[in-house]
């Protein structure tokens, strides 16, 4: 999983006509699920979707309330910093993804 998220953010075979539709989502969701069971206390909690729109994609992450906050971080830094990882990656695929936290 990391492999295949590191293979897209280095600039690896990222020809959109060679990856399946939701094959790039499909590894950022993983990508995002992977870092957020990480930061929490209750990773069996965590639930990660995604909504693949026409003009952008949106990954939400679902947690208990006493976890938001460490997926969020100090200021918004975390969540800005994991925002910025998924946005990187996405662009190298062409497509636009959010990331938001499910309150």
């Amino acid at each position: 999983m990391l492999k295949s998220f590191l293979k897209l953010f280095a600039g690896g075979n990222t020809d959109s006509s060679t990856l399946p539709a939701d094959k790039g989502m499909r590894d950022l969701e993983s990508f995002v699920d992977y870092i957020v069971r990480a930061l929490v206390d209750q990773p069996d909690a965590v639930r990660v979707s995604s909504e693949i729109g026409k003009d952008s994609n949106v990954i939400k992450i679902d947690c208990k309330k006493e976890d938001v906050g460490k997926i969020v971080g100090k200021r918004g830094k975390t969540i800005m910093a994991i925002r910025s990882l998924v946005s990187g990656a996405a662009g190298r695929l062409k497509k636009r993804v959010t990331v938001e936290v499910v309150d």
